[in-house]
């Protein structure tokens, strides 16, 4: 047994330690340990190190080490990357593992998969690696797949699992029970609700496993029925999708087609991943991040996807320069202006992303509507009116304490009231407007509030300047 063995089995006897929010962390000296392994060439080093680990964690392995790191690592150790591997891998680095991994590995891999898992797994993929996965599968599997891929890109066709238990509505407990053991092997590993169609293959119901093994056999399905039920359109978009499971508590939901037949099924599992998929590209997005970038992008494909919003951003400091520009005289006869100013755009811009925020997540939940908007505007206005007034008083003071001037505090302590009062109905106003003309708000909010609240705040500040001390 090697010393990085003993090392494994030394920290599995000795328990979990570090602090609690690292609880589910990869040990900091495992991807040491994993390159000295590969270094040295040690399958059964590697082995030690991997097989007790998640799927999800040697993913993350994977995603962690260096290009040529994993390619030696895949090759000393190919057999274990499963298909619950690949189905933690995303972009580039998926593509990348997949053609590094030997055709009966893969094989096996994919077929392990549920459908739905491996219409995931190749519909990025390039169409040559595509058509190479698709081969490895039998034909129902196959033909289970391409009709998954033949629905739009981001709807629920393309996220839900072909295996579905179904009865006729007319069944009973027992005769649910009976079916079931009888054609164990064709279900799938994991399901929550046994659905009820009629005779032409349309839901009307479900019913959980729970409720099914508690109530006699001679019990109707239909009375089993759950109140949750509700049918999800093959052709509705994912982030749909996602928000009926987190707003009305679903564990699953059955898919059907343009005719209301059943098609599939989608689970929590799958739903969460949208969900947790369009809460990062949010994040990203507000920042001017594609929400598709990843870590292991290349730097030629990052520049790209930031270069645009970059070169937004150029466009509309130029713009805050214009106005600054103008106040040039005001700026060379009274230089605290020049000092001053940053403060006024800066707590603009800051109470403007708060805003911003706010409301860029309030649209993607559908809490934010026509009926509550005006609300929520009058909200934010009172917020940046009592935040004004607030810093305009601090600001007052500091400025009368730093350069004696008592009329230079005033200026700034109303500037700050404006940017402040403008920053928050920007923040509201400009991602519902660009919601309305169905532009990503995530996506291009960020540089239009800055905008406003650069521009504002440099014209109030200034403006009043000239008014009041010149």
């Amino acid at each position: 047994m090697s010393d990085i063995e003993d090392d494994v089995l030394d920290e599995a006897a000795g328990g979990q330690s570090g602090e609690a929010r690292d609880s589910y962390a990869l040990d900091d000296t495992l991807l040491g340990k994993l390159r000295t392994a590969v270094d040295i060439g040690d399958p059964a080093a590697i082995d030690a190190l991997i097989t007790p680990l998640h799927p999800a964690d040697i993913a993350d392995l994977l995603e962690q080490v260096s290009p040529p790191v994993r390619e030696a690592w895949l090759k000393l150790w190919p057999s274990n990357i499963d298909g619950a591997v690949l189905s933690e891998l995303y972009g580039d680095l998926r593509e990348e593992v997949i053609g590094l991994l030997p055709d009966a590995v893969l094989t096996d891999a994919v077929r392990d998969l549920d459908s739905d898992d491996v219409v995931d797994l190749v519909e990025d993929l390039e169409d040559d690696q595509q058509e190479a996965i698709l081969d490895f599968l039998h034909p129902t599997e196959r033909a289970a797949v391409e009709q998954a891929l033949s629905y739009p890109e981001d709807s629920a066709g393309r996220l839900m699992q072909r295996e579905v238990v179904a009865a006729p509505e007319h069944w009973t407990v027992g005769e649910a029970i009976d079916y079931m053991r009888a054609h164990k092997r064709e279900l799938p590993e994991q399901f929550y609700h046994l659905i009820l169609t009629d005779p032409r293959m349309k839901p009307t119901g479900y019913v959980t496993l729970g409720r099914i093994m508690s109530s006699a056999r001679k019990t109707p399905l239909t009375d089993l029925v759950e109140d949750s039920f509700r049918a999800i359109p093959a052709t509705q978009h994912e982030d749909e999708v996602a928000y009926a499971f987190n707003q009305y508590h679903l564990i699953s939901a059955p898919v059907v087609d343009d005719d209301g037949r059943l098609v599939g099924i989608i689970t929590i599992d799958d739903a969460m991943i949208v969900l947790d998929e369009a809460n990062e590209e949010d994040i990203l997005r507000l920042a001017g991040v594609d929400g598709e970038s990843s870590l292991n992008d290349r730097v030629i494909d990052t520049t790209k996807r930031r270069f645009p919003w970059l070169f937004v951003n150029l466009i509309t400091a130029i713009l805050a320069s214009l106005v600054i520009s103008q106040f040039e005289e005001a700026i060379a006869q009274i230089v605290a202006l020049a000092v001053l100013m940053p403060i006024v755009a800066s707590m603009g811009g800051n109470a403007g992303t708060q805003s911003l925020t706010v409301a860029v997540r309030a649209l993607a939940t559908k809490d934010l509507t026509r009926s509550n908007l005006m609300r929520v505007v009058m909200r934010e206005a009172g917020v940046g009116l009592i935040n004004g007034a607030v810093f305009a008083v601090v600001m007052g003071v500091i400025g009368l304490a730093w350069f004696g001037s008592a009329m230079l505090g005033v200026v700034i302590a109303v500037a700050m009231v404006i940017n402040l009062l403008v920053a928050g109905l920007a923040g509201i106003l400009v991602p519902v407007v660009l919601d309305r003309l169905k532009v990503d708000p995530a996506l291009a909010s960020g540089a239009f509030v800055t905008t406003v609240t650069d521009v504002v705040g440099f014209f109030a500040f200034l403006g009043l300047a000239v008014l009041l001390l010149l």
